[in-house]
């Protein structure tokens, strides 16, 4: 993880001297604002935290998202125009809790000048095992699978907003009274649906460690993941591999689940193994990553009704 940082760092470099040179062949990862006249130019790195800011500031804001759909964020590399970008943006927001490593040295290279908003100011951030697999001290990244985090995460969006763009302000706080109380319904509607899984059946295997927050808000109980860390770069051995099946066999777990962002090969071959059913396809949870727009899962509320209605129906049925 470290050395892939330092990689994209030391790359940055070479990209940010020959920006000037790209001009359109650039790519379409990410397009500067510039022509957003009034509107609030914005950088948001993942597909989770462009979406809260699209709703936050509507049409009064101008939302570049670095990272598209069905990318995994924890290996993710910053392009030349993601660059321009933050370069021209006003406000910049972030995940945080080390999801974005490569961050830093992209705001250092691309000559940031506006305001960080780090989304999980005031979330409390959960320990585990992976923290200690992927050798970092941040903790779980993956804090919007609460959408009480969520709620969290909007409102210190919205107040950088507010700040950047005072006489806008009434609009911002209008549209976080709205999607609030829409977080509030998630909430109580995956709430209601787990709860009428027998207890004995919430049992959740994963691709990686990415639903803690989900699990601990709803009572679900971790059996274990494919990949033993927060991280996907995290290397999975032969020995993690015949654990999880242990444990699956162990505990009775009904089903494996594969992710949208990450090949499912692995998690159908330790299924087979265990002898279970294994999710995968358009049922496939999202992890890490919102989908494509017209997927189940292209903003974040679907995504985590998607997620409850397709955990619900694997392990009740």
């Amino acid at each position: 993880m470290k050395l892939r940082t330092l990689a994209v760092a030391a790359a940055l470099t070479g990209l940010a001297a020959g920006l000037a040179a790209c001009g359109d062949d650039a790519g379409t990862t990410a397009q500067p604002a510039d022509a957003a006249g009034a509107k609030l130019a914005v950088v948001a790195t993942t597909t989770q935290v462009a979406d809260f800011a699209r709703n936050i500031g509507g049409d009064r804001v101008a939302v570049t998202q670095l990272i598209k759909p069905n990318i995994d964020p924890h290996d993710y590399e910053p392009t030349p125009a993601d660059l321009t970008a933050i370069g021209a943006a006003k406000v910049l927001v972030k995940n945080g809790v080390g999801l974005e490593g490569w961050l830093d040295a992209t705001i250092s290279s691309a000559g940031f000048k506006g305001t960080t908003v780090d989304a999980s100011t005031g979330v409390k951030i959960r320990q585990g095992e992976g923290d200690e697999a992927d050798g970092a001290n941040h903790g779980d990244p993956h804090i919007w699978h609460d959408p009480r985090n969520a709620k969290l995460m909007v409102q210190t969006i919205e107040k950088a907003f507010s700040a950047a763009a005072p006489a806008d302000a009434a609009t911002f706080a209008e549209h976080l009274a709205d999607y609030s109380a829409k977080l509030d319904q998630l909430d109580a509607d995956i709430a209601a649906k787990i709860g009428k899984l027998p207890a004995g059946d919430r049992k959740l295997v994963t691709n990686h460690d990415a639903f803690g927050y989900y699990i601990d808000r709803y009572q679900l109980q971790f059996v274990g993941s494919i990949i033993p860390s927060f991280d996907t770069s995290a290397e999975l051995s032969a020995k993690d591999v015949d654990d999880i099946v242990a444990k699956i066999k162990q505990s009775g777990t009904k089903a494996v689940f594969s992710e949208s962002s990450l090949p499912p090969k692995t998690a159908e071959a330790i299924a087979r193994q265990a002898g279970v059913r294994v999710v995968a396809g358009e049922d496939a949870l999202y992890g890490d990553t919102l989908g494509p727009e017209g997927s189940a899962g292209d903003t974040y509320l679907k995504m985590e009704a998607h997620n409850t209605d397709t955990i619900v129906k694997a392990l009740g049925g």
